[in-house]
């Protein structure tokens, strides 16, 4: 066996499974599920039904870089919503289809990190997806964690960072919006951190699957291709984004997304996901051209959270030390007590889970920066986050 499997951690939902299971929650309050980021809006119909109209394709075996109509719908969307200079993001160079964003993050380490050069390094932010991490160890890897916290406003300082770690960094994994802070990068920090992958040449690999949920529909997060546009660098050189289905139309089981920038690195993730045999299925990748093409369903699902920050918000501002992000659906609350006993005393008196912060994190540079907060995902109805809300105030309120 692959002995870096002993170097993986437990999932933070395992964490928080045996958590849970040492208190019991009371038995006449209905469940309340906060603790995973799981879109439970109502997927669009037509997609749905896009889905059910193709399923005879399912006798077709699909090909690894996806039909034309979905590569051709992605590039129309991303050209649009990034500002993309015309005829520099095409869906035959620089479109790849993908299981979803989360096999797909991990699979680019295992293809990026050059193991013949010595002591690679992966960085990524702290707290963090864990898939970054997995795949770091995995490709052979040293995962190396920048914190982020309220004094640098959630966003990892790049600067501070040793050049002895960027001259081993092969890989720069980045989640903007972030989670589990919502925290959102400005197109000059981008810029810089392109500047920063020039210099001790790594590539960047920009995490924006929750680049559709935000607050201000004027107003939009950057995203990473976007800063190449603005600096002329059609090429998108070291460059690459993941996007996804799952947040923006509550699609998390279609399992649908894609990864797109630089044409050089795609030549070679297409030759590693062809022996990877990870192709889309037919009707999947129909339904997904469908989604891609609409946005009027994306406008009314930030609608929906809008609701519930603003309810969730009025409940909670006067109890816990919160605010609303920058974007995403999550909230980053600064508990009274350790994030991991606020989880586990909240199960046990209000029936709510949420996920403790610390799992979402390592320790670096002495603290876990995750320690002290919990993660709330405002992803159930309306009324049940209101319910939720009420309990944890209340929750906090008996401390």
């Amino acid at each position: 066996m692959n002995q870096d499997l002993n170097l993986l951690h437990p999932y933070p939902f395992e964490k928080l499974a045996a958590l849970k299971a040492a208190v019991s929650a009371p038995k006449e309050l209905s469940d309340i599920m906060l603790s995973i980021g799981e879109p439970k809006h109502e997927p669009p119909a037509f997609v749905l039904q896009t889905l059910i109209s193709n399923l005879n394709k399912l006798s077709n075996y699909p090909t690894t870089k996806g039909i034309p109509e979905l590569r051709e719908a992605i590039a129309s969307w991303a050209c649009k919503r990034f500002n993309l200079n015309s005829g520099s993001f095409t869906a035959d160079k620089h479109v790849l289809p993908v299981n979803g964003t989360r096999e797909a993050l991990f699979a680019f380490a295992q293809a990026i990190v050059d193991r013949t050069k010595p002591n690679p390094v992966i960085v990524s932010p702290n707290p963090f997806y864990q898939i970054y991490e997995g795949a770091a160890i995995l490709s052979g890897a040293e995962p190396h964690f920048l914190n982020c916290t309220p004094e640098n406003n959630f966003i990892p300082d790049f600067a501070a960072v040793p050049a002895a770690i960027w001259e081993r960094t092969q890989l720069l994994f980045i989640c903007s919006p972030g989670n589990p802070t919502g925290a959102v990068m400005s197109s000059a920090q981008l810029k810089e951190l392109i500047a920063l992958a020039d210099k001790y040449d790594f590539v960047i690999a920009s995490d924006e699957c929750y680049s559709e949920l935000y607050f201000d529909e004027k107003n939009p997060p950057a995203g990473l291709l976007q800063a190449c546009a603005e600096l002329g660098r059609d090429d998108f050189a070291r460059c690459v984004v993941f996007h996804s289905l799952s947040k923006r139309s509550n699609l998390p089981g279609l399992r649908s997304g894609f990864v797109g920038g630089d044409a050089k690195i795609l030549e070679n993730f297409l030759l590693y996901r062809t022996y990877h045999g990870c192709a889309m299925p037919v009707p999947t990748q129909l339904a997904s051209v469908a989604a891609w093409q609409d946005e009027t369903h994306v406008i009314e699902n930030r609608e929906a959270y809008r609701q519930k920050f603003d309810a969730v918000l009025n409940i909670l501002s006067d109890v816990l030390d919160v605010k609303k992000p920058d974007a995403s659906f999550y909230l980053w609350p600064k508990t009274p007590i350790k994030g991991e006993l606020f989880a586990q005393k909240l199960f046990e008196s209000q029936k709510v889970t949420v996920l403790p912060g610390s799992y979402l994190a390592r320790e670096a540079k002495d603290i876990n920066p995750g320690e002290d907060y919990v993660r709330l995902a405002l992803v159930a109805p309306l009324a049940e986050c209101i319910e939720a809300a009420k309990r944890i105030k209340a929750f906090v309120q008996s401390l």
